[in-house]
């Protein structure tokens, strides 16, 4: 079969800030990881996922006569920004729902940056706060954590007083799990200057402890323009679903980035399924409960080991293997088990696993064990 490109002398004009960008870190899929490693019992652990699945109450609306498929879904979300608004307080025209809180990074991207503009944020970073901003063009600038993987204050400082367009900082930080405290958000915050939209990714704010600030309230005591990302894709296990969302700070910045999006952009199953999560909150709390305690376990364990792991507000561990990270993912595959190999220079020996059900743990600790005693 003959697969070479047709019109092989068709000068396409690709967007050049586009054809550049360097791949997202994907976790890897399931029959890919069978096929591979031959082995069938595969423990999930590389896309921070909840292993408890989602409330019950999700699937009894997904099998209701309320879902109907052949039906084009409401574009404007009305019901589920309403119950949004009414579980945060807030006014639901400040709130844009999104294929998960992702297409929201890309609509906050195309509505605030142009090409040559800044954007600013951390490294080690989420691959999208990066493709992102590069995808519309703009410049990016990452300050990197600490030795002792903490916020470097005075260096994002230093970035914010460029005023850049846009920040894009996550606290629970991913890939690391770290997250600021409130005094120092509101240090970050009272150096944003006027021309910044400040975007807090709170994709892992279920997880905090209860010493963290509430980022939402943080910002909406300040003055500065911010949008806050949130998604129950993670605590409330509708990863497969897509919905997450923005809080801006006033109605306009929702509407520019409700333009940026597309219509119809979150089906009609997701905002069913996103109202039926959003009223078991006693589900997701017992499923956050037991997978903070797993996190807490499993990160001894890896002490115990003598390996290096980031601390954790979060449903996943950063772990330093001391080994190339594609070789120790390789070798946990090998095992049943995916993680994610992460491949940032200078942090190219860590894996980000996800925290599963204990025994999948187990196996986690147990694969991790094998390959420091080889």
């Amino acid at each position: 079969m003959n697969l070479q490109p047709r019109f092989l002398s068709a000068k396409l004009a690709f967007n050049p800030h586009v054809a550049a960008l360097p791949r997202y870190n994907a976790g890897m899929a399931l029959a890919v990881a069978r096929r591979i490693s031959g082995r069938e019992d595969i423990a999930r652990l590389a896309s921070n996922e909840n292993p408890y699945g989602c409330s019950p109450k999700v699937m009894e609306a997904l099998a209701s006569t309320a879902f109907e498929p052949w039906r084009y879904a409401d574009p404007a979300c009305a019901a589920l920004r309403a119950a949004l608004g009414a579980k945060l307080g807030i006014d639901s025209e400040t709130i844009v729902v999104g294929n998960g809180s992702e297409e929201m990074i890309a609509a906050i991207s195309r509505a605030f940056l142009v090409p040559g503009a800044l954007a600013v944020t951390v490294a080690p970073s989420f691959g999208l706060h990066e493709i992102e901003p590069l995808a519309a063009g703009a410049r990016v600038v990452k300050v990197p954590m600490t030795s002792v993987f903490g916020f470097d204050l005075e260096a994002l400082e230093t970035a914010l007083a460029s005023e850049p367009s846009v920040l894009f900082f996550s606290s629970p930080w991913n890939p690391v799990g770290s997250a600021l405290d409130r005094l120092e958000l509101e240090r970050l915050i009272a150096a944003t200057r006027s021309g910044t939209v400040f975007v807090l990714d709170e994709a892992y704010f279920e997880f905090a402890g209860p010493d963290s600030p509430d980022g939402l309230a943080v910002l909406q005591a300040s003055t500065t323009p911010f949008v806050v990302l949130r998604t129950l894709s993670k605590a409330y296990g509708l990863a497969g679903l897509r919905v997450g969302y923005a809080v801006c700070s006033d109605p306009e910045i929702a509407r520019v980035i409700a333009a940026a999006k597309t219509p119809f952009n979150v089906n009609g199953a997701a905002q069913i399924a996103a109202l039926a999560a959003i009223e078991d909150e006693a589900w997701m709390i017992n499923a956050v409960t037991r997978i903070c305690a797993e996190r807490d376990r499993v990160a001894a364990g890896v002490h115990e080991l003598g390996l290096r792991v980031a601390p954790s507000q979060t449903n996943f561990l950063f772990i330093d293997t001391g080994l190339n990270s594609a070789s120790a993912a390789a070798a946990f595959l090998e095992a049943g088990i995916i993680v994610k190999p992460w491949r940032e220079p200078e942090f190219d020996s860590f894996v980000r696993v996800t925290i599963g059900r204990p025994d999948e743990n187990d196996r986690f600790l147990a694969a991790l064990s094998a390959q420091v005693s080889r």
